[in-house]
């Protein structure tokens, strides 16, 4: 009989592309050093098969029946509301972020808190490939947690998807939590654990599981350096929903960001707190980035963005320092980089401000990253404000978008960012003319409508002079 060989290729890491030989740059993502030596023979695939099975009959669009499934609570607002209103029952959850930075932490938490949630108690399995029993429980003791004895509660530290799918189907819990997808490995694969085809192939069987077997699994994922999930993009597109920890974990503030949903809002951020009992959720944002913000100083203005559903205010810093070499600096911290270039070009170009011979620096205190463009306004003030040694008072807020010929363009959800502006306390709010028709407008706050960069500033300077 004749023996089946072993074949040799080189699967790129980052999107699954193979090669029958080494490259040093993927064809198809553009990834560098990504490729890595996997073996396999042609029986692989006859042999796969899978560990659970998902599929339902045909039928016309009028005869599915829709039943009402009501979400899970989790008992942490915050995350709740990232979700869409709590967990939907049956989906795949992908929660990702660098190491430290409170993933295992969150999901303990969450575990300890549906665990007896209803009369029937709601069965929680958490599978660590990562961590012994003991070490969890220290983790448990440490974020006390163990108060109130939860019978629904399971722990299992396991590796082997086939281990993780018997027990499973024994034992049959409602939630289903893996800690992390890259340590899941199966056996029929000839991988190692967190490469490519594992990660597919374990995704894939606990996809089915999840819509089979009506399991939500809650997927744990580290990152590359670059803050991608580590593993192919498929695992990405396999699951109902991607939360990303955005900052880093020397921060003291955790910031959840919702990168897609199913059954939700997308690009919503939850905001937590370390502290030694755990991930704290901030009901209020706006009130905890701006509790540092220093009065009666240049380089400073407040402005109010959207992230998701939710309007938060951020103070924007800027300083302006004249140049020692030939090269003025251009550093962004929050925002992006070629934005904030356009901004400055726009600031020198249509008010003559002489920042050719000048170093500028843009940061967004609390380290948020900011991505709609609402916040253009507030930068260029804040430049403006460090340039010229002026304090912008502290009670006024901007939004708009600046165009290049230096026109200010409408923003989204403006009622909702008024709103946020008189709530915390402000006084004053520069909006865009466009977005005026409509309105309601509050007793506490009063709104500046303004159409271009330069009519900012001449009010700016109108305050200053009173």
């Amino acid at each position: 009989m004749k023996k089946d060989k072993a074949k040799t290729v080189f699967v790129c890491q980052n999107c699954g592309n193979d090669s029958p030989k080494w490259l040093g740059k993927c064809p198809e993502c553009d990834q560098w050093n990504s490729f890595v030596e996997e073996k396999f023979s042609s029986s692989d695939k006859s042999q796969s098969r899978r560990l659970t099975e998902f599929s339902t009959p045909i039928l016309r669009l009028d005869e599915i029946s829709l039943s009402k499934t009501d979400r899970i609570k989790t008992g942490i607002n915050e995350f709740d509301r990232m979700l869409g209103g709590g967990i939907m029952p049956s989906s795949l959850i992908l929660l990702g972020g660098s190491p430290g930075i409170g993933k295992s932490t969150l999901m303990l938490q969450v575990a300890y808190n549906l665990a007896g949630k209803t009369d029937n108690e709601t069965k929680v399995l958490y599978v660590s490939g990562e961590e012994s029993l003991e070490q969890i429980k220290n983790r448990a003791e440490r974020l006390n947690i163990l108060s109130q004895k939860k019978q629904g509660l399971m722990l299992m530290s396991e590796t082997s998807i086939e281990t993780i799918i018997e027990k499973v189907n024994k034992i049959s819990p409602q939630i289903l939590i893996i800690d992390s997808i890259q340590t899941t490995y199966k056996n029929e694969m000839s991988g190692a654990a967190g490469s490519v085809g594992q990660i597919r192939e374990c995704a894939a069987e606990l996809l089915s599981l999840a819509k089979g077997k009506n399991i939500t699994v809650f997927l744990l994922g580290h990152v590359t350096k670059d803050g991608d999930i580590a593993g192919p993009r498929v695992l990405e597109h396999i699951v109902d929903t991607v939360l990303y920890f955005e900052t880093e974990k020397h921060h003291t503030y955790r910031i959840l960001r919702s990168h897609k949903n199913r059954f939700g809002p997308t690009s919503e951020i939850g905001v937590f707190e370390m502290k030694p009992s755990g991930l704290e959720e901030v009901s209020n944002p706006s009130m905890l980035f701006l509790s540092e913000r220093t009065k009666d100083i240049s380089g400073s203005a407040i402005s109010v963005t959207i992230e998701g559903t939710r309007p938060i205010l951020l103070e924007i810093q800027s300083l302006v320092t004249k140049t020692d070499f030939g090269m003025p600096r251009r550093m962004s911290d929050g925002i992006d980089y070629n934005r904030m270039v356009v901004l400055l070009a726009i600031l020198e170009n249509r008010l003559g401000l002489g920042l050719a011979s000048q170093d500028v620096y843009v940061n967004v205190a609390g380290g948020v990253k900011i991505k709609e463009p609402s916040v253009d306004l507030a930068v260029c003030c804040a430049v403006y404000s460090s340039l010229t040694n002026f304090h912008i008072s502290p009670e006024v807020v901007f939004t708009g978008e600046v165009g290049l010929s230096g026109e200010i363009r409408a923003v989204s959800y403006i009622q909702e960012r008024i709103n946020e502006s008189e709530k915390i306390g402000f006084k004053k709010i520069f909006i865009p003319k466009h977005n005026s028709k409509g309105i309601l407008k509050p007793k506490n706050i009063d709104i500046v409508t303004v159409e271009t960069l330069s009519q900012v500033i001449e009010s700016l300077r109108k305050t200053i002079n009173n």
